[in-house]
């Protein structure tokens, strides 16, 4: 009986020296060695994990910048102070990084757009849109009922007087939310320097478009004249800008002088949007009230 105690005891202490040799070979030989200055760059970020700069979070972020995959700047949540503290850290420069931010490809508030159904349920644009579209006459519209504000962890859309999301763009980190929970597609990330943008994505005939919407887009192809040529086209029913090549033209607002509703804008973070700012052929939008049902 003793005999059997001392082998098993023996075999136990036996095994324990092999399994400890095995993991302190498999540990010289997958180590894998973490630069300590990932830890320090994270702790300098400000923890968001909001995925605007292109990585999943913060911690992958401060990984590619000491890698140099990265530059600081690629940080828009970051304060550009913060940023610094961080090129001065790694020595090396915070490199530049355009703003980028989000924007609605909409003006058709309630005092524009005709509803032609009252929609009564959750409060919320997604459940609106699952139940015959919302009720807007605009089947492109927004709704209004502000699950890009509610889901805007920055606090940097609010809603206006006529139910349309207003982005403010100094709040705006192009964190991609508003783009994700938005049911009608509506918002894109644009770098602040597109300042042409077409409000409207409506894809009714003209008539049919202007009918559901005072500041629809009806195709009518001045802009695309009034432009350099292959900045703007014509695609099913709506004008679309070419912003992959919009680097390579002299983009000023003279597309928007002859819109006949206004759909397409110059936008100025400063200043705001402007609609044929010389006002020869947009008609001006006087109501303030919401347009009756139907």
């Amino acid at each position: 009986m003793l005999a059997s105690i001392g082998t098993a005891a023996l075999f136990m202490i036996v095994l324990g020296i092999i399994l400890a040799a095995i993991l302190a070979f498999a540990n010289k030989k997958l180590f894998v060695f973490e630069d300590p200055r990932i830890e320090a760059v994270d702790d300098m970020l400000p923890q968001a994990q909001c995925g605007a700069c292109g990585t999943p979070g913060c911690r992958p972020f401060a990984e590619a910048v000491v890698s140099g995959a990265k530059n600081p700047a690629s940080c828009t949540v970051n304060s550009p102070e913060g940023n610094a503290e961080i090129a001065d850290f790694m020595g090396i420069n915070m490199g530049d990084h355009e703003k980028v931010v989000a924007r609605l490809a909409c003006a058709g508030g309630t005092h524009v757009a005709k509803i032609r159904a009252k929609y009564e349920g959750m409060a919320s644009c997604q459940a609106a849109a699952a139940v015959g579209g919302g009720g807007k006459g605009c089947n492109w519209g927004c709704l209004g009922l502000a699950d890009c504000a509610d889901v805007c962890d920055f606090d940097a859309i609010h809603m206006d007087e006529h139910g349309l999301p207003i982005v403010n763009e100094d709040k705006c980190t192009a964190c991609n939310d508003c783009i994700v929970i938005c049911p009608k597609d509506l918002f894109s990330l644009q770098p602040v320097s597109h300042q042409l943008f077409v409000a409207c994505k409506s894809l009714a005939e003209g008539d049919q478009a202007e009918e559901e919407c005072e500041v629809a887009c009806t195709a009518c192809e001045r802009c695309v004249k009034d432009a350099p040529e292959g900045l703007i086209e014509i695609k099913n029913n709506l004008a679309v800008i070419n912003f992959e090549k919009y680097a390579d033209f002299k983009v000023d607002q003279t597309p928007i002088e002859r819109c006949p509703t206004g759909a397409i804008v110059w936008i100025d973070s400063p200043l705001g949007t402007t609609r044929s700012s010389t006002g020869k052929d947009a008609k001006k939008i006087l109501r303030s009230g919401a347009l009756p049902l139907g």
